[in-house]
């Protein structure tokens, strides 16, 4: 299988399945001299690991980190840093009725024909517990990237959709709730829209706006690695995603271009920025923003017809602890791979200043 690696000079290639031993990865291209937060780091797993409220998966895993190489008395080597999670919690029996058949709208029946054999334990490698390895190297790139503040959070559920602009938003709001929604109104009818679906057996999508600020000025290579193109990749690379906008998105057809051009202040900043802070594939300065469609979680605990390995449908039914809605427990994850985009442009500008 190959795939597992992102990134050009900061990168991280992660390994594991959701219900083997451990997930890890080793983070590779990283300056040396930062000096690491551990705890800051624990604290992006914990807001990604499963178990922390009633509206996630209930599997209880404390997705403790464990680094084995480097970093030396706190502070990075500038070689590569390998770190694992281990699994503690598994329950592989609770996927024993999927052993010969395939979940709709899982990456169950591809793997089984791409390879010729799957594991069909929570997913195997397809989990989106792969994710948390990302969220390790991504807390580093935040590190590495002190300057810049990467903030995401939910900003719609199913059809309940937050209209303020994020301009007007209090981020330090976002983890005052289960739903990780800065409207604390807004996020209090999300969590009972989504305890309903739970009851029901069934999932619901949603959105997630994140918003990178203090961006510097010309990160992005025209014309194939885009930023905008390498941000859209890193979204659509995360378990469930089916769209990415940035700035006005699909919005911006509905206007005209006289209103749609960002004007330009005497500064070089502009007066409006639908361009979402890139432009012609390279940071301007402004603000970057930009939203992340989920797809409701495949899994859904009600019965259902499919089909076998040998073509028969078959009947059965949803089992184990799956999340009601993955927006919540996503966040985290659109934060660390936006700060791995990040952190690989800003070591490529660094590399081409050195030569210039």
């Amino acid at each position: 299988m190959a795939g597992n690696t992102f990134g050009n000079i900061f990168k991280v290639a992660t390994f594991g399945e959701s219900h083997g031993a451990a997930i890890g990865g080793v983070l590779d291209g990283c300056p040396s001299g930062i000096e690491i937060d551990f705890e800051a780091i624990q604290k992006e797993l914990d807001r990604r690991k499963p178990g922390q409220s009633a509206i996630v998966t209930q599997r209880k895993e404390p997705d403790t980190v464990e680094f084995y190489s480097g970093i030396f008395e706190g502070k990075t080597t500038g070689t590569p840093i390998g770190f694992a999670i281990h699994n503690t919690n598994q329950k592989s029996h609770d996927y024993s009725h999927i052993k010969d058949s395939y979940r709709p709208s899982h990456a169950d029946y591809v793997y089984d024909k791409k390879y010729g054999f799957r594991d069909y334990r929570g997913g195997g490698r397809s989990s989106a517990r792969e994710t948390a390895s990302r969220v390790v190297a991504g807390a580093i790139a935040k590190q590495f990237l002190s300057d810049m503040k990467i903030n995401a959070y939910v900003s719609q559920v199913g059809a309940m959709k937050m209209e303020t602009p994020y301009q007007e938003l209090d981020f330090s709001l976002i983890e005052s709730n289960p739903v990780r929604c800065p409207d604390p109104k807004m996020a209090a009818k999300m969590e009972e829209y989504i305890k309903e679906i739970r009851k029901e057996g069934d999932t619901i999508g949603g959105i997630i706006t994140c918003v990178i600020q203090n961006v510097p000025i010309g990160l992005g290579e025209p014309a194939f690695d885009k930023l905008h193109a390498e941000l859209g990749k890193a979204m659509l690379s995360i378990n469930a995603v089916k769209g990415f906008e940035y700035g006005s998105g699909f919005a911006g057809v509905a206007m005209k271009g006289s209103a749609h051009n960002d004007q330009f202040n005497q500064d070089g900043t502009t007066k409006t920025n639908h361009s979402g802070g890139i432009q012609g594939g390279i940071s301007n300065g402004m603000d970057i923003y930009f939203n992340v469609a989920f797809k409701p979680v495949a899994t859904v605990i009600q019965p259902y017809q499919t089909i076998d390995k040998d073509g028969n449908f078959v009947q059965t039914k949803g089992k184990g602890r799956h999340d009601p809605c993955v927006v919540p427990r996503a966040v985290p994850i659109v934060e660390a791979m936006a700060a791995l985009v990040m952190a690989d442009f800003s070591l490529l500008n660094r590399t081409i200043k050195a030569n210039s």
